[in-house]
């Protein structure tokens, strides 16, 4: 607790000049952003200490194996699962406390919000891997790269062996299974490997200087997407890439969402800009317009070289891009094909240089041995199925799955049918269009991960303002954030998970009593409710 208190005041002091750098909050107000920023660092830091026992560590090569002090976490489990809990429980508050200075009548400068964004994520990014084991089938994948086999056709088991250093480490339930990522993060994971060779260590944290390349990609952009739609970007970056599922999953649990997310919010960005600058049913593009249009569509494609779904976004584009030369039959079919011929080459070349080629479009659903109850199709065919075996006629859960995964999918086509040519109509700004088409994929999809949500929630809190939409956000990040991943990587018996709850609990509701006073808990007096006036933008 002396750590926690010293690290406290070191980060107030780090703070001592904010009144004087322009900030729009009066000192009252200044001093309640510093309080909230530490309690949220504080539970970040809680969630990195914890993660030496809860977080998903390498079966061999532990770093803090037998060193007495880092080796004491993970002789006591339960604790180490109560400081992550509480931790991320913290967090998460700091996060919804941080919304009064984002949304309300006197909000934080964009400078104030980035140095939140910042402290938050540095404790993680030491931590052990949290939440997921997937970076290690990230290694093993890369490595089959490495050695000159496909990646695409073989698992870490029969590519790498059972008892290789990255095997041991990959869940049970991919030691067999192929690759479902595009061959640009497995080109770049190959990379990795080459330089790290077999380190763990060093291997786990150039993936996750990669995740930080995708974050920043996703900070450059978020606020530039807001601007366009008409979003204030401090609203917009407190939604989307503060947002605690953002920290716990793609920081700490060190997912390929951050450079595919990246990618497509920069390339929409750019491709944008290049479409300002065309004249309404004119057909001439300028250099630059069309450099921009160009290198914009091109980081889309790599983006879905990481993940499929980001090439959603090029249908957008085009679509946009059809509208503003008229909005045509002719427009629509030169839009579409002159940026799907350029995405295609794009893949075609990355498949050839990396020597991987279009085999990872076999894999695509891989993840769906995964029975994933955030899944609505996949829920409703498993309580179809239980519902089946207790009327006693069989468990045909399987057969049911075929049949709600299928109706998911086709009601996914029909929607982003529909978005497309809202855009192209003009009555629909293209990046709503995108975060509405994101979010029924992941509604509908066949298999759902918490980190899934932000493939939504990030391009929505570019365009969407109305209390409806932030209150689901906020709603779903609290439960999604707080409630979805308590056991952290590690097997856990239940009463550990039960004790740890408790315990959290109890601390948590302590430290409100502590902090009543000091922290923005209740409504402040010159702040007010978070009013309806703090909705009033419309995109």
């Amino acid at each position: 607790m002396t750590a926690l208190g010293s690290f406290s005041s070191a980060v107030a002091r780090w703070h001592a000049d904010e009144r004087t750098v322009g900030s729009p909050l009066n000192d009252a107000e200044v001093a309640s952003l510093r309080r909230t920023r530490v309690f949220g660092a504080t539970g970040t830091v809680l969630m990195a200490i914890g993660a030496l026992g809860a977080g998903a560590r390498p079966v061999v090569q532990d770093p803090t194996f037998g060193v007495r002090l880092l080796n004491l976490p993970s002789r006591i489990q339960t604790v180490s699962l109560t400081m992550t809990t509480t931790g991320a429980v913290m967090m998460t508050l700091a996060w919804l406390m941080l919304g009064r200075f984002a949304l309300g009548p006197h909000r934080m400068s964009r400078s104030q919000l980035d140095r939140t964004l910042l402290l938050w994520a540095l404790p993680l990014l030491i931590a052990p891997p949290m939440y997921s084991r997937d970076v290690y089938s990230y290694l093993a994948q890369s490595q089959i790269a490495r050695l000159g086999l496909d990646p695409y056709k073989v698992g870490p088991a029969p590519g790498l062996g059972l008892d290789h250093v990255f095997t041991l480490s990959v869940p049970t339930i991919w030691r067999e299974t192929p690759a479902p990522y595009g061959p640009l993060f497995l080109w770049i994971g190959r990379g990795i490997s080459t330089v790290t060779g077999e380190n763990i260590v060093a291997a786990v944290l150039c993936h996750r200087v990669v995740v930080l390349l995708g974050v920043g990609l996703i900070v450059w952009a978020t606020p530039r997407l807001a601007r366009r739609c008409g979003v204030t970007e401090v609203g917009a970056l407190w939604l989307g890439p503060c947002n605690p599922l953002l920290f716990m999953h793609l920081v700490a649990g060190i997912h390929n969402e951050a450079p595919m997310l990246g990618l497509m919010l920069a390339g929409t960005e750019f491709a944008l800009r290049g479409i300002d600058g065309v004249r309404d049913g004119s057909w001439r593009l300028a250099p630059r317009p069309l450099a921009m249009l160009v290198f914009g569509t091109v980081l889309i494609a790599l983006s879905s070289q990481v993940k499929l779904p980001s090439l959603l976004a090029i249908g957008f584009v085009a679509m946009a891009l059809a509208w503003r030369w008229g909005g045509t039959v002719k427009a629509f079919l030169a839009a579409g094909f002159s940026l799907g011929a350029l995405s295609l080459l794009v893949m075609a070349v990355i498949g050839w240089a990396s020597g991987l080629g279009f085999g990872w479009l076999s894999t695509l659903g891989t993840a769906n041995v995964v029975r994933s109850w955030m899944s609505p199709p996949t829920l409703i065919a498993l309580g179809t199925g239980q519902v089946g075996i207790l009327l006693g006629l069989g468990d045909h859960t399987t057969a049911v799955l075929g049949l709600t995964r299928g109706i998911g999918v086709i009601i996914i086509g029909i929607l982003v049918t529909w978005l497309l040519l809202a855009v192209f109509r003009g009555r629909l700004h293209p990046v709503g269009g995108l975060g509405v088409a994101l979010g029924a994929t992941v509604l509908l999809f066949p298999v759902v991960q918490p980190w899934y949500l932000l493939w939504a929630i990030i391009p929505l809190a570019t365009w969407a303002t109305r209390p409806g939409f932030r209150g689901s956000t906020i709603a779903i990040t609290l439960v999604v954030g707080i409630f979805g991943p308590t056991a952290n990587g590690d097997r856990f018996a239940l009463f550990q998970i039960v004790d740890a709850v408790l315990a959290s609990t109890v601390i948590v509701v302590l430290l409100i009593a502590l902090t009543w006073r000091r922290l923005p808990w209740r409504v402040m007096p010159d702040d007010g409710v978070l009013r309806a006036d703090a909705y009033a933008e419309s995109p």
